[in-house]
């Protein structure tokens, strides 16, 4: 299951208005046809945006399929400009997203992998985002959880292990229960990567509590209820 209350957020995140300003600071560099791609990219990005936050998650993918390639484009030809390195981040996003909803979630993955180092760009360059690191950390769980599925505990452990690194970090800064959820949801996937017995008496004792307070949330519910052997 995917998380998608980060998906919401990532979606008004997204900020076209800014990738069309990044458009005039990449102008010197790149060419005439590619700013004109560039800026079509934008129209289609935002035409995606508005076609999925209306639920027309088929035209948002085809508009963020469009979009895609020219902002990829810019951030090949200028990889330290922030703002279109955030706007590609965004982008990959948001067509995971569009994607989950419409079920193909073959498609997400490879998106997710494709953002992982835009998102970490992202969140060394602004460290106290709490939103760009929130959705960093769902990324690498959820590409986790994929691994895992797969029976790639090697693959999958170094992601859990990043993750549970920035929300501890997040929870230690705003302990809610969107944070304490990403942690946990981490150290869930970690405890089963590793032998470590500290972890898995780690994800037993916060799904009690977050059990017993109400604040364990759809995604993690069904192994926390186990993990707090609540069995039901």
């Amino acid at each position: 299951m995917y998380r998608t209350i980060v998906t919401a957020l990532i979606v008004s995140a997204s900020s076209p208005v800014v990738a069309q300003e990044a458009s005039n600071v990449t102008a010197a560099v790149m060419s005439q046809d590619q700013i004109v791609a560039f800026n079509k990219a934008v129209a289609d990005f935002t035409a995606g945006q508005q076609a999925q936050q209306a639920g027309d998650n088929a035209t948002a993918v085809a508009k963020y399929d469009a979009a895609l390639p020219a902002i990829q484009d810019a951030v090949k030809v200028q990889p330290d400009n922030l703002n279109n390195v955030n706007f590609l981040a965004n982008a990959l996003y948001a067509a995971a997203a569009a994607n989950v909803a419409l079920n193909k979630i073959d498609a997400v993955p490879p998106l997710y992998e494709e953002s992982l180092p835009y998102w970490r760009k992202v969140v060394e360059a602004k460290p106290t985002d709490a939103t760009s690191s929130m959705v960093l950390t769902s990324v690498l769980i959820q590409l986790g959880n994929f691994k895992l599925s797969k029976q790639d505990k090697e693959g999958a452990s170094p992601l859990y292990v990043e993750a549970m690194s920035l929300a501890r970090k997040s929870v230690g800064e705003n302990g809610n229960a969107a944070n304490r959820n990403l942690l946990l949801s981490a150290i869930i996937g970690a405890s089963q990567t590793s032998d470590d017995p500290a972890l898995k008496s780690e994800a037993a004792a916060m799904s009690k509590a977050m059990m017993a307070d109400g604040t364990v949330d759809a995604v993690n519910k069904p192994a926390a209820q186990i993990l707090a052997g609540s069995g039901k």
